[in-house]
C-alpha cells in the first residue's frame, strides 16, 4: 500500500510539473509530430503526405524503473475548406489513460488550418483538463517578411490573453504546425550538426527552439521490431525543461513519409516518451519498419 501511494505521489508530482507555463506534455507530443514569411513560411512538405493520413501514438512517463502508460494521441490530416478556399486540416487528439487518467484526466484537441500551398493560417487548441476548459486561438498573417500571430486565450467566462506576436525570424509556428516543418527537411543535403531554428507561439510568448541533426539511428521496440530513423536533438529555451540544450529528442522514420517514431523529453522528474503505434493512409510504404523473424527453437 505504501509503495502504491509513493508511486502515485511521484506521478502526481510529474503531472503537476507538466501543467507549467508551456505544458510539457504538449511540447512532447507536438515536437513529434513545427509554421510562418510569406514565401519562406510555406512548408515544402506536400509530397510527404496524402489527405486521409492518420497516425496513432502512445505516451509514457518514465521515472526510474516505473514507466506507466500516460495516454494516447492521434494525428490526422484531411482535405478541408477554410474561409471559402481549399485547405488542409491537421488535427491532434490526446487523451490520458491508465493511472494518469485516474489522477488527472485530460482531453485535448489541437487543430491547424493550412492553405493549399502549406501556409499556416490558424491554430486552435481546446483544453479539457479535470473539467478545466481553455481555448488558445491563434490567427497567422504575413506582411513585408514579418509574421503576425494574433493570440487569443480564453475560458468560457473570461479572456486571459489577447495580444499580437510579431516575428522577423524565418519561421514561427504553433506547437502542432511545427511538426510539418520537421517533416519537410531534406535529409540528402543535411550534415551531422546542422541546426534548424524556429519559434513557437504560445499564449503571449515566442519560444525559441532548434532542431539539431545527429545522423541515423535504430529504434528498438521489441526483440523482433526495429525502426530505421534519423535522430534530432531539440533545444528548447524555456523554464519548463531541466535544460535548454538537448531538452528533448526525436527519431523520424527513415523513409519518404518522415513520420515521428519516438520522442523523448526530459522533465524535472524523469522523462516523457512518445512511441509510434500504428498508421493508415500514408503516402509511401513504411519501409523504415524492420521486422525480424524469431529463430526457431530446436
Amino acid at each position: 500500500m505504501k509503495v502504491n501511494n509513493h508511486r502515485q505521489g511521484i506521478i502526481a508530482a510529474a503531472i503537476w510539473e507538466c501543467r507549467s507555463k508551456v505544458a510539457c506534455l504538449w511540447l512532447v507530443l507536438l515536437l513529434l509530430l513545427f509554421a510562418a514569411v510569406t514565401e519562406a513560411q510555406t512548408i515544402p512538405v506536400r509530397e510527404r503526405f496524402c489527405p486521409g493520413e492518420k497516425v496513432q501514438y502512445e505516451l509514457y512517463f518514465k521515472w526510474g524503473l516505473l514507466m506507466p502508460r500516460a495516454g494516447h494521441a492521434t494525428l490526422s490530416i484531411q482535405d478541408a475548406e477554410y474561409e471559402g478556399k481549399p485547405s488542409y486540416h491537421y488535427r491532434l487528439l490526446f487523451a490520458t489513460s491508465g493511472i494518469i487518467e485516474k489522477l488527472y484526466k485530460m482531453r485535448d484537441t489541437l487543430d491547424c488550418h493550412f492553405s493549399s500551398d502549406m501556409l499556416l493560417l490558424r491554430s486552435e487548441k481546446r483544453v479539457n483538463e479535470n473539467d478545466y476548459y481553455l481555448i488558445d486561438d491563434i490567427h497567422f498573417s504575413y506582411d513585408n517578411k514579418k509574421i503576425f500571430a494574433h493570440s487569443h486565450r480564453y475560458t468560457p467566462s473570461r479572456t486571459k490573453i489577447d495580444t499580437m506576436l510579431v516575428s522577423e525570424d524565418p519561421y514561427m509556428f504553433d506547437m502542432l504546425g511545427a511538426t510539418m516543418f520537421l517533416r519537410s527537411l531534406d535529409w540528402h543535403t543535411m550534415k551531422t550538426g546542422d541546426t534548424f531554428p524556429f519559434q513557437v507561439a504560445i499564449g503571449r510568448d515566442r519560444i525559441n527552439i532548434s532542431f539539431r541533426y545527429t545522423g541515423q539511428q535504430i529504434v528498438e521496440r521489441t526483440e523482433t521490431l526495429k525502426y530505421r530513423t534519423r535522430h534530432f536533438y531539440i533545444d528548447i529555451y524555456d523554464d519548463a525543461f531541466t535544460q535548454s540544450k538537448e531538452a528533448a529528442e526525436i527519431w523520424i522514420g527513415d523513409d519518404e513519409n518522415h513520420i515521428p517514431i519516438k520522442i523523448r523529453a526530459k522533465l524535472k522528474i524523469g522523462a516523457a516518451e512518445v512511441y509510434y503505434k500504428s498508421s493508415k493512409g500514408l503516402r509511401y510504404p513504411l519501409t523504415s519498419r524492420v521486422e525480424i523473424k524469431r529463430r526457431e527453437q530446436y
